[in-house]
């Protein structure tokens, strides 16, 4: 009897200080079992830390010494080392053309969209198969797949083409600057929300739920390849044109004709792209790319280089051999000087001491933010951004957008990291393209 009282009570005493460890012990110890973070280095990116540094115009800078500069503090970010190139763009053209596609065949062979889960549980909406081969010359998929492309009478020489007008990238985004208004906040008192938001289209509604902060836009992604020749009257550019975008040649040069609204669709489908294969693989962590803030392109640009004028920190455009340092108008239009005519290979030209090439030179870069004369004067030292999004109907001065570094067209004055310039949302140049930037937290480095 005694042997078996003592066994349970020692069996008892285990439950007990197992119960204990569990629930650490009563103390505040938060929750267990969540595992060690680390961020790998997205491919193609260059991790740039944390800092501080003063936005403007250097004292050195005697041309724009009237205007104002600011003391500024940005978090740690990636960033891409050059800008996204043609064949880079050409992905996502090819991703939005096989998901229409999909689509189109998916109402003749159902096999083409997944109706359920890796657990046969049901999806509703259904989504796109991209396991199933697609075969563009099969003979069956011919009638499913007429709508992709140029209709038969618009067609030039008889040549059959997917029709880049019909190449829209759809998608949803949380406008949490909206649900961050107070006038906007969730009402406790009487369980609903009481003001305002403004849809995608500029139109005002009541909030009805969570649901009225996702917006939806829709962006034909096809880059304008005719800015060559509009760009630059009494010029003959017809095979920049007709060439530059598809030509592998050009596989490595920089994207342009690319709006504003294009390279932020662009950047939503790299979300898609990137957590859509974490998910796949079971990772929790997912990340967005963006379009890097004005400050945090003026930040990258400068490369811990404080009072540097342009991003490789000297005074000059040209090194001591007499060699130009990046890709822009020298001589007052001896173009071909500096080694090329137009735009360039990426990288052609050193990285500056973050690692970034051609933040100087070769094409000016879109930013998210909205351009403001006055801006400096008003907008926050801790990681400062002015943004608005444009409605249709808004007037052009408030469709302006922040454009950084210069372009292969653009004289020095441009390529200092301190010039800042605009371009319309709504437009495409020839000489304007963009790079991805991805917040990082949690990297004390």
């Amino acid at each position: 009897m005694k042997k078996h009282f003592s066994i349970g009570l020692v069996i008892l005493a285990i439950v007990t200080l197992n119960s204990c460890s569990k629930s650490g012990n009563g103390e505040l110890t938060g929750i267990k079992g969540r595992g060690k973070w680390f961020e790998p280095t997205p491919y193609g990116m260059t991790f740039i830390h944390r800092g501080a540094f003063n936005l403007g115009p250097n004292d050195q800078d005697i041309t724009a010494a009237n205007t104002p500069s600011k003391t500024v503090s940005v978090e740690a970010f990636w960033m891409d080392d050059t800008e996204i190139t043609n064949n880079e763009y050409r992905q996502f053209i090819q991703w939005v053309r096989d998901s229409i596609a999909r689509t189109l065949l998916s109402e003749q062979f159902p096999e083409f969209m997944t109706t359920e889960d890796r657990k046969g549980n049901p999806i509703d909406p259904p989504r796109i198969n991209w396991q199933e081969k697609l075969e563009w010359n099969n003979p069956d998929y011919v009638d499913a797949l007429e709508p992709i492309f140029v209709p038969e009478n618009e067609r030039f020489f008889k040549k059959k083409e997917v029709d880049s007008r019909k190449l829209f990238y759809e998608y949803h985004w949380i406008d949490l600057k909206q649900a961050a208004r107070r006038v906007n906040m969730y009402n406790y008192d009487t369980q609903s929300y009481n003001g305002n938001v403004i849809n995608a289209k500029g139109e005002e509604e009541p909030i009805q739920n969570r649901s009225s902060f996702i917006l939806r836009n829709q962006v034909n992604i096809y880059p304008d390849t005719l800015c060559w020749i509009r760009d630059f009257t009494f010029s003959y550019n017809e095979p920049w044109a007709t060439r530059y975008f598809w030509h592998p040649g050009f596989d490595d040069y920089p994207v342009v004709g690319v709006a504003w609204e294009q390279a932020k669709a662009f950047c939503h489908w790299r979300t898609k792209l990137h957590n859509d294969f974490l998910s796949s693989h079971k990772e929790a962590t997912l990340h967005d790319y963006r379009l890097p803030t004005e400050v945090e392109w003026e930040y990258a640009a400068r490369g811990d280089r404080q009072l540097s004028m342009y991003p490789w920190g000297g005074y000059y455009t040209r090194e001591k051999d007499g060699v130009f340092m990046a890709n822009f108008k020298p001589l007052r239009g001896n173009y071909v000087e500096d080694g090329g005519m137009a735009t360039m290979k990426v990288g052609s030209y050193d990285p500056n001491d973050f690692g970034l090439y051609d933040m100087a030179g070769n094409v000016a870069e879109w930013t998210s933010t909205a351009y403001d004369e006055s801006a400096y004067m008003y907008i926050n030292d801790f990681n400062p951004n002015f943004e608005y999004n444009a409605k249709p109907g808004d007037t052009p001065a408030m469709k302006r957008k922040v454009i950084r570094g210069g372009s292969w067209k653009d004289i020095s004055e441009f390529l200092q990291v301190s010039t800042r310039s605009f371009e319309y949302q709504d437009t495409t140049k020839s000489y304007i393209g963009f790079r991805c930037v991805r917040s990082s937290f949690g990297n004390e480095f």
